[in-house]
């Protein structure tokens, strides 16, 4: 079960990432160019992000209950690859997430398709810096053995 659900979470990281890039890079162009209308492609492809982070969260959590490298031990913290999983990792990618779900929700509501573009692209584009910066804060031996 374990190994399935990590190389799920692998695969869905990918999708998660790729979608979140096209939307932000998406959104950035339209947002400058205030021409450009939000269009169904843009609030479909803003839908597919949202649902993709989320599954991956829901992996995520999964995964954060049944691995073996999540422990509760007096040297979690002593420990650069038990920290950076049972906390850092984890705080992390909720904290992006939950960027991501405000970003969706607040454009959503909005009338102007240029006020919808530059939420999403602030919002996403911060949930995708975050994201950036906790894989780049990962530890050393974890990054070699990913990519």
């Amino acid at each position: 079960m374990y190994t399935g659900l990590l190389h799920l979470h692998s695969l869905l990281r990918w999708i998660a990432l790729i979608l979140l890039i096209i939307s932000v890079v998406k959104a950035f162009s339209a947002w400058n160019n205030s021409s450009k209308l939000y269009t169904e492609g843009n609030r479909k492809l803003n839908l597919f992000t949202l649902i993709s982070v989320h599954l991956q969260l829901v992996v995520g959590f999964v995964l954060y209950f049944v691995s073996p490298k999540v422990q509760f031990a007096a040297d979690t913290m002593r420990n650069s690859t038990l920290r950076y999983f049972a906390v850092e990792h984890v705080l992390m990618m909720v904290i992006a997430i939950v960027l991501i779900t405000i970003g969706y929700s607040k454009a959503k509501r909005l009338e102007i398709g240029f006020e919808k573009n530059k939420r999403i692209a602030v919002f996403y584009g911060l949930g995708l810096l975050l994201i950036l910066v906790a894989l780049a804060a990962a530890p050393y031996n974890i990054i070699t053995k990913f990519f």
